[in-house]
């Protein structure tokens, strides 16, 4: 069985579309995020307050590569900047490995993460006017690693439902 792995920028939907995917292809579901904080007892905010990006990022590869080496397959929601550091996106294309880059316009990112709210270390010292620019940087900056995964699919305008349907289709 193959191993999904999802990737995108922060707000994209990988962690919403992770979980119904994974109960759609009964699949396990994982939140690369979320083992993170399990296994650290922190919160990534806090992660990053207490011991800076850098660690972070080794947390990030450590667990991912740990999780690469399961045999069986699952689906993976990978953090918003985990395709673009330690050769992270390598994983994307391992011939074991669905992955999906779920592309998301600016525009949508922006009213999604403004909707959510904070708790998001790169983002919550910025003014609302900043946000713009910085996602844009951001995007450009990282859609190098994002662009690694087999498959794009555009997100905006769908619900996570067709987004499923979208990914069942491609194996």
């Amino acid at each position: 069985m193959k191993k999904i792995l999802l990737c995108g920028y922060m707000a994209s939907g990988k962690s919403t579309v992770a979980q119904l995917l994974g109960k759609t292809a009964g699949l396990k579901t994982f939140d690369l995020d979320e083992i993170i904080q399990k296994k650290t007892g922190k919160t990534i905010p806090e992660i990053f307050a207490a011991d800076g990006e850098i660690k972070f990022r080794r947390l990030e590869h450590e667990n991912l590569n740990e999780l690469m080496h399961i045999d069986e397959g699952f689906v993976l929601s990978l953090g918003g900047g985990t395709p673009c550091y330690a050769n992270n996106h390598l994983f994307l294309q391992q011939d074991d490995v669905v992955s999906v880059y779920l592309k998301t316009s600016i525009e949508e990112l922006i009213f999604r993460l403004k909707r959510q709210g904070g708790g998001r270390p790169l983002l919550d010292n910025l003014a609302a006017d900043e946000m713009h620019e910085y996602v844009a940087k951001h995007l450009f900056d990282r859609s190098y690693y994002y662009h690694q995964a087999k498959h794009v699919i555009a997100t905006d305008g769908k619900s996570p439902e067709d987004i499923v349907n979208q990914i069942m289709s491609l194996y």
